[in-house]
């Protein structure tokens, strides 16, 4: 097995919440959508859907009950500080919460979180550090 990520998959309690917040809300882009799941463009990383939270759950065989911290988070890196402060402004306007407001990373980044409408977090982040970071955008 490859070190390598073909797609994510989120199972939503609402698709067509979760599908506004990030085509309204960040701007992403359509793809595909089935009805019971939605995928959207990748523009070069990996692809991105979401299905139902039961749909999901029955796919890969367990429950789709749950609470807490879920040991995921989604990264993303990029090339500057005002454009992470950008996107924690837009992901607060459509809805989400702000878990760690923007400002200065312990090893020297800077970055911040947020939780989408169903709890996904996402961690942004930059560093001048380094010059070879999987970028986003």
């Amino acid at each position: 097995m490859k070190a390598n990520v073909s797609s994510i998959l989120l199972g939503v309690r609402d698709l067509d919440r979760a599908k506004r917040f990030y085509t309204d809300g960040l701007g992403w882009t359509v793809k595909h959508d089935y009805g019971v799941s939605v995928f959207f463009e990748s523009d070069g990383g990996s692809l991105v859907g979401f299905y139902s939270r039961e749909g999901l759950a029955a796919q890969v065989g367990t429950s789709p009950e749950g609470s807490g911290f879920s040991g995921l988070v989604l990264t993303y890196v990029v090339r500057g500080e005002a454009r992470v402060d950008e996107i924690i402004a837009e992901a607060e306007k459509a809805g989400a919460t702000i878990l760690k407001p923007a400002g200065a990373l312990p090893w020297g980044g800077y970055g911040g979180s947020f939780a989408d409408l169903d709890g996904y977090i996402w961690s942004l982040g930059y560093s001048a550090q380094a010059t070879d970071q999987p970028y986003a955008e």
